[in-house]
């Protein structure tokens, strides 16, 4: 059975003129022609395009394809040992560029809009992108997180590394506070918790008394916050957690 340029278009999902041309530089020579002249194509012939279209997907020029198809070592469990290589690396370049385009995205739904470059200089080894997912679980359906999204599309790398470094210099005024002996209800601890409070306010988004306590116990009750503040000080995290509360309270949270 045979079959004409126009069928094997179709059942192959290119274009007539393409089949005219690899008939024209003899990469594919259909096996029969009708009275009319017209082309016929057999089924080894479809197996040949079929061998033709897989290696193009893969990026081999014309050129190369011919050579291939027309090695007179080369058997067709010779073809189906180079196309299963060939497709395990291109498996793993499809993962590789997929793991890519959804650290992208996550990046995106937390408005980090940095080059993976620019978030190792401002980042180093944390990666804020891994929390991505489980901060928008817990909070984004918040008007906090919806401000915060806001603010932070529109932030540079130098805004981010600005934040950064007002954040590490207030937690190690707080390491220092603590150092020094001065109880976490201390006037110059609440300040400093006061401070930090004005700069999520500044920053991030409206972080009232009650969130900034919310934020607080998470300092304490997550492992994640405590190790990070547990790097910066030993007991680092209660004593934050601690002159957030004693601040909350003077300024009446909770209400009495």
């Amino acid at each position: 059975m045979s079959y004409s340029v126009g069928q094997v278009a179709g059942f192959a999902g290119v274009t007539v003129r393409t089949l005219h041309h690899y008939d024209e530089i003899g990469l594919l020579v259909p096996g029969e022609r009708s009275v009319a002249g017209h082309r016929r194509y057999g089924d080894a012939d479809l197996d040949r395009l079929q061998q033709i279209l897989f290696y193009r997907e893969l990026g081999f020029p014309l050129e190369e394809v011919a050579v291939l198809l027309d090695d007179p070592d080369a058997d067709p469990n010779e073809h189906l040992r180079r196309q299963y290589a060939l497709l395990t690396e291109r498996a793993e370049q499809l993962q590789k560029m997929a793991a890519a385009v959804q650290q992208a995205m996550e990046a995106r739904k937390m408005g980090i809009n940095l080059t993976p470059e620019e978030k190792f200089e401002v980042f180093g080894d944390f990666d804020p992108e891994q929390y991505a997912e489980e901060a928008e679980r817990r909070w984004g359906g918040s008007d906090a997180w919806a401000e915060s999204q806001r603010r932070a599309a529109s932030w540079t790398k130098e805004d981010w590394k600005s934040f950064k470094e007002e954040q590490e210099a207030l937690e190690q005024r707080f390491a220092a506070r603590m150092a020094s002996g001065d109880a976490p209800d201390s006037p110059e601890a609440m300040e400093l918790a006061e401070e930090h409070r004005r700069f999520l306010c500044r920053t991030c988004y409206e972080c009232g008394y009650e969130m900034h306590v919310g934020l607080g116990e998470m300092y304490v009750a997550d492992p994640r916050f405590t190790e990070h503040y547990e790097r910066v000080g030993p007991g680092l995290a209660v004593y934050v957690r601690d002159a957030i509360v004693a601040n909350a309270a003077r300024h009446g949270y909770p209400a009495a």
